[in-house]
């Protein structure tokens, strides 16, 4: 007997019945730049914006707008407010915490995720207290442990530690506990490599390293198992959420951890890959829509739960159609 598999593929109505995986709009986090100062569109992103507080409700309207639930913000200051010990990331009245303030209170069911780093407040644009040319590591958990607890003070739902220092999921939850915040949630980058697809961030963020690279803290490209050991630590020191950065050339890594971990999955599809689809778009090499919504599938394929992306509100809108 002839095996014909094509019967389940002859029309979109049957291909819609029996398909696997699915996005909703609920699985959609918008990443956000606020800063402080006039609101801009980020060169090598384009239709992505620094937006001022000013300009921030009506960026917001548009996410709630589209179905989008959750957004994850990231702060610029003004360049005079850089330290070395990246001070404003943990300044009560600083741009996150004043942008989160405002956005719950216009929109107070809306998720808001704070990223919790020192890359785009410290003068030297590394993501730690610097002595000499290294970034040392115990020095530098109780200050993002201050700026969790201070973005948890401005009604952040969840802070998301993206600087790679061992052991910084421990001291977070630690000092957030201690000051009542308990039920903050912590969602761990877990699993971030020194990669060449963050290029375009750094732009938005102004977070390019003075000098040197983050290649001590940040994880090897090459490497796949010490991603399990990077997850494990981060969920017996309290994380909620894990996540894998970047995305699609990851999802190997994305597939492992989902295996291993009952931990919900956040894959970050980020701004190089965003970059690159754009500018393909932009030159009519292939269809913007198509490749998007096939790129975020294989992160839900790959075992995704969650999936940031600067596409967030342009797919939820595609969703809807």
């Amino acid at each position: 007997m002839i095996k014909r598999p094509r019967r389940l593929r002859q029309s979109k109505q049957i291909r819609d019945l029996i398909h696997e995986v699915s996005i909703d709009k609920t699985d959609l986090i918008y990443p956000m730049f606020v800063i402080d100062g006039e609101t801009e569109e980020v060169v090598s992103m384009p239709e992505v914006y620094r937006y001022s507080l000013k300009d921030l409700p009506n960026a917001l309207d548009k996410v709630v707008k589209s179905g989008v639930n959750a957004v994850l913000f990231f702060g610029i200051p003004k360049e005079s407010d850089k330290d070395e010990a990246g001070s404003q990331a943990y300044n009560d009245n600083g741009i996150v915490q004043r942008a989160i303030r405002l956005t719950k209170e216009l929109y107070p069911d809306l998720i808001v995720i704070a990223d919790i780093c020192l890359c785009e407040y410290t003068s030297h644009g590394h993501c730690g207290v610097i002595e000499g040319d290294c970034v040392v590591n115990d020095k530098t958990l109780p200050l993002l442990a201050k700026a969790a607890l201070s973005c948890a003070k401005a009604g952040a739902d969840i802070v998301a530690p993206s600087d790679m220092m061992d052991g910084r999921i421990g001291a977070i939850r630690e000092l957030l506990d201690v000051n009542g915040y308990e039920n903050t949630l912590i969602m761990a980058y877990s699993v971030k490599y020194s990669s060449s697809f963050y290029g375009p961030f750094r732009d938005a963020a102004d977070s390019t390293p003075k000098f040197g690279d983050r290649k001590s803290y940040q994880m090897d490209f090459r490497n796949k198992k010490e991603a399990i050991t990077e997850t494990q630590l981060d969920i017996e020191e309290g994380a909620d959420i894990i996540m894998v950065k970047p995305g699609m050339p990851y999802l190997d890594i994305a597939k492992t951890v989902s295996e291993t971990f009952n931990a919900p999955l956040a894959i970050y599809h980020v701004s190089g890959e965003y970059s690159m689809i754009k500018a393909a778009a932009q030159n009519g090499w292939i269809d913007e829509k198509s490749v998007v919504m096939e790129s975020l599938t294989a992160m839900k394929r790959a075992g995704a739960k969650m999936l940031i992306t600067y596409y967030a509100v342009n797919a939820a809108e595609w969703i809807g159609e």
